[in-house]
């Protein structure tokens, strides 16, 4: 960002240097806390960054949209729409050392709204995705408990009667009735007799409704999940205790912020693909594993001409890095303020294609397998989401030797997964609470419980028997669009109104100066090709827009009508709090001019209409002169301690001298910093070398009479 900085021509001051340097080691945000180890960030940042939708959404992604082709455009939609943002909104927390509300507040005052909408959303957000982890909960302690009660046998592995319905179908038991001559139909073995009398042929059955026992198990069992979202039913106790001890591990792991979840995203970042590696050593050596692999991978090239391709891969790539949820802001700004954040967001980048495509080949390779147990097309088996994870995959490992220890193996891999982002989405939401109110730092733990009793509380409702259908309205509607709007006005504000330069200017400061080129590359990628692509995916959404369905139900109307309001909940806050910045808590002020003071006097009648004609025009001009004040940072916008290493700006001026009562080029000169008139008073009227205003949380640095532009 740009500033204006007077030097006395011996004295040497900057903002930047009127702190003394740090000593080696010591923490620079003493109040917020940085991150201890040297990994931290970057783990942290790759956990939050790598999720679950790499393993179980992109294989299906990839699959259904040209197969290896599709690497094409999701390369291309991460170079200019999912990196961009990443690297906007790393740099952004870093300089401020704030989280998205106090960072808002300070960079663009008029649309501080937008870290408010960030954190709705996540607040939304956390309260159904620890769901996922408590079900993943349940599987772990299921799988323990087979591996050392049950047999080695797992419970989904076979049709049980108190939670399978006729629907449910063993190929294992349909082998045995084929070799006796007989038909397996809802669980029966029929002879051509007894099929005869109930009325039944070849093809009632062939076209009968076949679920395997892992789904039965799973939708049944688990959920216990009821016909309609209107049945909401009772609270599920196994799932609410295991949602509750979900909450339990994310408060111990967050009670001292940083400086604990920093040392648990070693394991839960790093175990992950410990366990890929694991499964896709299995799962290659499986029969069917090349059949499963190729059809993953064997690219159809015509699929690249459609646009919904290429939206697919955007949304994946916007969704997988996850910026405009507050995350990425959160998480680097308890950031050094040298840190390298572009490095670490190529990192991350890579390393987001990489899981996605080592993942689909874990999946594929044992899908085949599961084609080729059945008997049946990969295409049949195939799926996304909650299915892969809970349904298919577990109806994989229940086949295999030693299932239970598979079966542990990939549902810890999938809670290391979930809570690493399970620790961002808290955090986001505990660092704009206490950057709020810095006097609750000393109380942090408290914070954190209280901010887990409320997610405990908002998410009891997804443990019910309607809890499912819940999960996904939320899940369609409370971070789609509202993202994306937040994303573009994130775009617009960076790369126009505040300007990409002087953004790049600050990012300097911290990573060191960097080529034209590679200017010239994130100016337009920020100012133009990144809001475009994004108000495509926008629009194209919006155009292709379904109402919700899951499986074969179709949510009603009231539902879906929900489902918007939740998403405009966070539009219409950032609009809210934008309009209410431009209201004029004056009635009269320096923004008036010299020609209305005798307005007053004109009370006649004859007069009446032309006050209030000139009335109206004054209110007008002065929304407009506010907005443009509101859309500048804050005399107090810039970085939360100085780096040593960071260089001086200094510029040096000698004032000439002059008459005790005329024009002096220093003491009359209005210096503009970050938009705010700032008067710089000549150093005889102090005897000192004056310093510039910075920072306001800068230590030992002397402030200057601020002039507002209220009073200009």
């Amino acid at each position: 960002m740009s500033r204006c900085l007077f030097q006395q021509n011996e004295d040497k001051y900057s903002v930047a240097n009127s702190q003394a340097p740090l000593q080696a080691g010591e923490d620079e945000h003493p109040e917020r806390g940085t991150w201890t180890g040297k990994f931290d960030f970057l783990l942290s940042l790759l956990g939050y960054s790598v999720g679950l939708g790499n393993v179980w959404r992109f294989p299906y992604l990839c699959y259904s949209n040209g197969g290896g082709a599709f690497l094409i455009p999701f390369t291309v939609m991460l170079i200019i729409a999912g990196l961009p943002l990443m690297f906007m909104e790393l740099s952004l927390g870093q300089y401020a050392s704030l989280g998205p509300v106090a960072a808002y507040k300070r960079f663009c005052p008029l649309l501080r709204g937008l870290g408010y909408g960030m954190v709705l959303v996540s607040s939304v957000v956390m309260l159904y995705y620890n769901l996922i982890i408590a079900w993943t909960l349940y599987y772990i302690f299921v799988s323990i408990s087979a591996t050392f009660g049950g047999g080695g046998k797992l419970p989904w592995s076979r049709c049980e009667p108190p939670w399978s319905t006729d629907d449910c179908f063993m190929p294992e038991a349909a082998e045995a009735c084929t070799s006796q001559n007989m038909t397996y139909f809802k669980g029966r073995c029929l002879n051509s007799t007894q099929m005869a009398s109930m009325g039944l042929t070849i093809e009632n059955i062939t076209s009968a409704i076949r679920k395997p026992p892992a789904e039965e198990y799973f939708n049944n069992h688990v959920l216990g999940m009821s016909s309609a979202i209107e049945e909401t039913g009772s609270i599920r106790p196994s799932m609410a205790i295991n949602l509750l001890l979900a909450w339990v591990i994310v408060f111990l792991c967050l009670s001292k912020g940083v400086q604990s979840s920093g040392k648990v995203v070693y394991f839960t970042a790093l175990f992950p693909y410990v366990v890929l590696i694991a499964l896709f050593i299995r799962g290659i050596l499986l029969p069917g594993a090349k059949e499963g692999i190729l059809f993953y991978l064997t690219p159809d090239w015509r699929r690249l001409m459609s646009a919904k391709v290429w939206s697919d891969a955007a949304v994946q790539i916007f969704f997988a890095l996850s910026p405009a949820w507050g995350g990425l802001i959160t998480l680097s700004s308890y950031n050094k303020f040298n840190n390298n954040c572009y490095k670490d967001s190529l990192i991350v980048a890579v390393s987001n294609i990489g899981t996605s495509l080592f993942a689909g080949f874990v999946i594929f390779s044992v899908i085949g397998f599961l084609a080729h147990e059945l008997d049946v097309p990969v295409a049949s088996v195939v799926d996304q989401g909650a299915g892969l994870a809970f349904i298919v995959y577990p109806d994989v490992v229940a086949r295999l030797p030693v299932a239970p220890v598979w079966s542990l193996l990939f549902f810890v891999m999938l809670l290391t997964l979930g809570l690493d982002s399970q620790f961002a989405l808290m955090e986001t939401v505990t660092t704009a609470i206490l950057d709020a109110f810095p006097a609750l730092r000393n109380f942090k733990v408290w914070v954190v419980l209280a901010s887990a009793v409320f997610g405990y509380a908002g998410g009891i409702v997804f443990t019910t028997n309607a809890g499912v259908y819940w999960l996904q309205l939320m899940d369609k509607y409370a971070a789609n669009w509202s993202v994306l709007l937040i994303a573009i006005c994130e775009c617009i504000l960076v790369g126009w109104i505040y300007g990409a330069d002087r953004f790049l200017d600050d990012v300097q400061l911290m990573i060191g100066p960097r080529s034209r080129l590679w200017r010239f590359f994130w100016t337009w990628m920020w100012r133009v090709v990144t809001p475009a692509t994004l108000f495509f995916i926008l629009v194209f959404n919006w155009i292709e827009y379904q109402p919700l369905t899951y499986g074969g139900y179709v949510y009603p109307k009231w539902a879906n009508v929900v489902g918007w309001v939740i998403g405009m909940i966070p539009v219409l806050v950032i609009v809210g709090v934008t309009l209410n910045q431009l209201k004029d808590p004056r009635r009269r002020s320096a923004y008036d001019d010299d020609d209305d003071d005798d307005d007053d006097l004109d009370n006649r009648p004859s007069y009446q209409r032309h006050i209030e004609g000139r009335t109206k025009k004054r209110k007008g001009k002065r929304v407009w002169r506010r907005a443009k004040m509101l859309l500048q940072p804050t005399s107090d916008w810039g970085p939360a301690a100085r780096n040593p290493s960071t260089p001086s700006r200094t510029l040096t001026h000698t004032p000439s001298p002059g008459p005790p009562g005329g024009y002096d080029s220093v003491r009359d000169t209005i210096v503009l910093v970050n938009g705010q008139p700032m008067m710089v008073q000549p150093s005889g009227s102090s005897g000192t070398s004056q310093k510039l205003p910075g920072p306001s949380i800068l230590k030992n640095s002397s402030k200057t009479d601020l002039i507002t532009s209220q009073q200009v």
